[in-house]
Parts: structure tokens; sequence; C-alpha cells
């Protein structure tokens, strides 16, 4: 059995993550455009800089809920079998120790440069400016998606998703495209489709099955069930 399981903002919500523009989030105060655009970071780098190493930051008091924890124990016995594609930017899903994960809208921890094109781990915060380890140029950027921009891991999503028996989406608004449409993709290929949302998403009626609920409940109870069945 091959599943690919699409985790938005909803599973690490739970962890204490701000969630998209929450009230008295990381996001309140910042217009998207002011923080989250090319055109943001080439008018003003270093409100940028500072907004994404203070993510970065918060990030690390979070720890990974039952949610998080469960698709690591579905991945160890599923192994290669389970793609696990997250739209968030933070390691949650590795420090509950998922290995395959594909991070549509980047990484937090990771820096991009500009010049070299050279990825590589954060050290320092980026509003001082350090160097890119491959080029020695300050030009490091987040490694993040901005709006405009396209996706990481496209080709692999789709491979995955024509070659899946089950598609399974995780506490996602199904707002943000190119992933509101992986339900329509799987559903074409004969996946069967399951959504585990908080409430009901905009892609909803999409799914052969919805479940609604905490993530730390949903997917735990789901894990049990597909591993009781294999």
């Amino acid at each position: 059995m091959r599943v690919v399981v699409l985790t938005g903002a909803g599973i690490s919500a739970e962890s204490g993550v701000p969630t998209f523009r929450d009230v008295g989030g990381l996001w309140e105060g910042y217009r998207v455009e002011d923080v989250a655009t090319p055109e943001a970071f080439a008018r003003d780098p270093d409100t940028v800089l500072r907004f994404y190493d203070e993510r970065r930051h918060a990030v690390t008091f979070a720890e990974p809920n039952p949610a998080h924890l469960a698709l690591a124990r579905l991945e160890a016995s599923l192994g290669d079998d389970l793609l696990l594609v997250t739209q968030n930017i933070d390691d949650l899903h590795e420090r509950a120790g998922s290995r395959r994960v594909l991070h549509l809208h980047g990484d937090l921890g990771s820096a991009l440069c500009e010049v070299c094109g050279t990825r590589s781990p954060i050290a320092e915060d980026l509003a001082g400016r350090p160097a890119c380890p491959a080029c020695g140029r300050p030009t490091l950027r987040p490694d993040v998606v901005w709006f405009g921009e396209l996706p990481y891991g496209l080709d692999e999503v789709d491979v995955a998703l024509a070659e899946c028996d089950r598609f399974v989406a995780i506490g996602t608004s199904g707002a943000v495209h190119p992933a509101a449409g992986f339900v329509l993709t799987a559903t074409g290929f004969g996946a069967a489709t399951m959504e585990l949302n908080l409430v009901e998403s905009d892609v909803s009626l999409l799914f052969d099955e919805v479940r609604h609920g905490l993530a730390s409940m949903l997917v735990p109870a789901w894990v049990d069930e597909v591993l009781a069945a294999a």
C-alpha cells in the first residue's frame, strides 16, 4: 500500500506554531506583501530577514504533538511507501522522527544564497548578513517559498500521487494551490482519499471521507487503523 500524506498549518497549531495570520500570531501586524514576497525582500530585506529569524526562534520552543509522532510511526512501518508532503516550514515532522518529508514551501532552518543558489543550514541569524558557506557572499535569504514563487518538489509529488493507493490531507485549509488540487490528482488515478481537519476545508467535498476534530486525536486513531489492517 502506497500512501501520500499532505499536512498543513493545522497539524502544527497544536504544538503552538501560529497558523497563517492567526490573531496574536507572528504574522500579526505584517501584511503578506511586507514579508512574504520577492518584492518585499528587494524593497526591505532587513525587515524580512528579522521576521523569519523571529519565526525560526519561535519554532524552537514548539514540540511535536501526537499527530506528528503518529505519522513517524506510520513511516516506520511503511518505509518508502509513505511520502509525507508538508506545507509547513517548521521541522516538527523531522523532530518527531519522520525522515521522508518533502517541504513544499521550504524550511525555516535553511538558507538560500541568491547569488550561487546554494542551500545551507542556518547557523546564525540571517539579519546579521552571514556569508554564504559556498561563495562567501552575504547574500543569504530564507529558503522558503514566497507568494509568486514555485513550490518545491512538485514533480516528485505528481509521481507519488499517480502511484498511491491512499491520499490523506491533514490540517489544511484547501485554499492554497497547487496543494489544494492534490486530491483531484489522486482521485483521478484511483486513490482513496481522506481529509482529517478541525473544520471543513474549501475542498472537503472532493474527499471520499472527512473526519473533523483535533489532529492530535484524529491522526493517531487513523494510523492505528492503517497499521491494524496492514
